[in-house]
Order: C-alpha cells, then structure tokens, then sequence
C-alpha cells in the first residue's frame, strides 16, 4: 500500500500516532491507512491462543477504528486532510500484520507504550519489531506526543 500506514488499537498512545500520521499525509498529499490488527488472545505464558476468528471480530476492530479516525479528522481543518483514507482490519500479530501492509508504503507510523523491562522481553513491542524490520522509514509516536 503506497502511502503512509498507522497502526491503532485503540489506545492513546495509538491514538497520538493517528492525530500526527492524519497532519503527515495533509501535508504530503498521501493516501492515509489506518490499520487494526485483532490479534489473537495470549495464555499466561506470552504464547498465542487462537480462537476461531469470526468476521464480526475483525468488522468490530474495523468499526472501531473508523470511529477514532473519523473523530481525528473531525479535528483537522477541511483544507488539512489527507487526499484519501482507508480503515482496514486484519486478524494476526500486530507487527507482522503493519510489516506486510508497509512492505511498499512511504511511511509506517506506530504509537510507543514505552513498556521496558521484564514485560517488553516476555512480550515484545510492536514499534520494536516494526523499526527492526520495516522497509520504509517508520515513525514511533512517545506517549504523550502528537
């Protein structure tokens, strides 16, 4: 997908990420995609549990999304939007899921939860994977930062 592509979740930190990859692609006259992952449910050992996915699954994660990024472009003056935008949801693992939807894009932006320790080992993060293996450049929006 050529263009700029945001991972959200809906979280804040996510939502950050959408607020500043909407102005980026106003900017650049890019098509703007905004993907959510349904990823699949993780055991108490950090380990996958996957459920049969249903397509409600993925419309809710879908229905969600468009809900915060009509909101984010709600807030964008009419003359600061990107000249597209599409809301996909994906069933999979977050980082695999925004790496396949980047592999042609111009830019990939993801939101930090800033976890460290013990649980970003166990658990990964999500912008650790993608800025390690992406092909285009990515943008990690810090907590906080829009």
């Amino acid at each position: 997908m050529p263009g700029i592509i945001v991972g959200v979740d809906g979280s804040d930190h996510s939502r950050y990420a959408l607020d500043w990859a909407v102005r980026e692609a106003a900017v650049r006259h890019a098509p703007l995609t905004v993907l959510a992952v349904q990823q699949p449910y993780v055991s108490y050992w950090a380990t996958p549990v996957v459920y049969p996915v249903t397509p409600d699954l993925i419309e809710e994660a879908r229905e969600r999304a468009q809900k915060e990024t009509d909101a984010a472009l709600d807030e964008q003056a009419p003359g600061a939007r990107p000249p597209s935008v599409t809301v996909t949801a994906l069933f999979g693992l977050p980082a695999e899921e925004l790496l396949d939807a980047a592999a042609d894009a111009d830019l990939l932006v993801v939101g930090s939860r800033g976890a460290g320790g013990f649980r970003r080992l166990l658990l990964g993060s999500v912008s650790t994977q993608v800025t390690q293996h992406a092909r285009c450049p990515v943008v990690v929006i810090p907590a906080g930062d829009a």
